[in-house]
């Protein structure tokens, strides 16, 4: 079906008549008869019978109306979510993190997202630091933040965001709480590990291979951060945790910090993009704007 020739039809239709079509349409009345004239034999049936000085719909030519209506009303839906897509009203926005950012930074970042782009459907998988960079990898995430020290040779661009702050927390009526200990007796304690593949088990060894320290010993494994503060909390063990997730229950009195003497920890919070996405999509490239515009 000539889409042209309909589009001259629905307007000639709406107006019920030819003439005022051809003004709407900034073209001449004959063109505007051809082309009717052209849908009809193309169609075979006859759509339109003049009525006085105007025209009248015959019952092919109302049908043909009401559903040719719909297409030009969708042909207009998608004209207008193209430009939203391209201007990253909407979209998708797919994330990979690692538990810190995930739990205490991605939050407020998304709520002044959401806040700007409230159309775009935004996903979240958390992960250990592993587990993001190969979501990132393999397309199943357009961008990771994670908290990481090494790094491979994989196709990663990397964009440092800030530091965050570690401090050791023990249950709130330990000795230690609120001592300076240093760390081969802080070692003696039992400790609260992530799983293999996280990078926060890593930076704990990797701190106690720097000190000549033995590695300490595993009281209990959790594949969450959250679970392993409230071991803690509960009254169980000692572990290497965030500053920003634990700054309140120290200030409570409900976990209690552990000092070590010339030890300062902090970490660093990566954007992480794959090497070859050179024009990320829309939704994506107004986060990106926003996460790295940010103080």
């Amino acid at each position: 079906m000539n889409l042209h020739a309909l589009r001259i039809f629905i307007e000639v239709a709406s107006k019920g008549s030819v003439t005022a079509a051809a003004d709407a349409l900034s073209i001449s009345q004959p063109a505007v008869t051809a082309q009717i004239r052209k849908l009809e034999q193309e169609l075979d049936l006859v759509l339109l019978t003049p009525q006085g000085r105007g025209i009248a719909l015959t019952h092919e030519g109302r049908f043909l109306f009401e559903k040719a209506e719909r297409i030009f009303d969708w042909e207009k839906e998608i004209e207008e979510q193209l430009a939203q897509i391209k201007q990253g009203t909407i979209g998708k926005l797919r994330i990979a993190s690692t538990f810190l950012p995930s739990l205490y930074l991605l939050p407020k970042w998304l709520a002044s997202y959401k806040q700007q782009y409230e159309q775009v459907e935004v996903e979240i998988r958390t992960g250990n630091s592993q587990q993001s960079i190969e979501r990132l990898i393999r397309c199943q995430a357009d961008l990771a933040i994670i908290t990481n020290e090494t790094w491979d040779d994989r196709p990663i661009r990397r964009h440092h965001l800030k530091d965050v702050f570690f401090w050791f927390i023990v249950p709130a009526h330990h000795p230690f709480a609120g001592q300076e200990v240093t760390l081969d007796k802080l070692v003696q304690e039992p400790f609260l590990l992530r799983e293999q593949g996280s990078s926060s088990r890593e930076r704990l060894f990797s701190l106690f291979r720097h000190h000549g320290v033995q590695p300490p010993r595993v009281g209990l494994q959790y594949h969450g951060l959250v679970e392993s503060i409230q071991s803690v909390r509960a009254g169980y063990g000692t572990m290497l945790a965030p500053e920003l997730a634990v700054r309140e229950l120290v200030e409570r009195g409900e976990v209690g910090r552990v000092y070590l003497p010339d030890i300062e920890i902090k970490r660093p919070v990566y954007l992480c993009l794959r090497e070859e996405d050179g024009s990320p999509l829309p939704a994506v490239t107004r986060f990106l704007e926003m996460l790295l515009s940010a103080p």
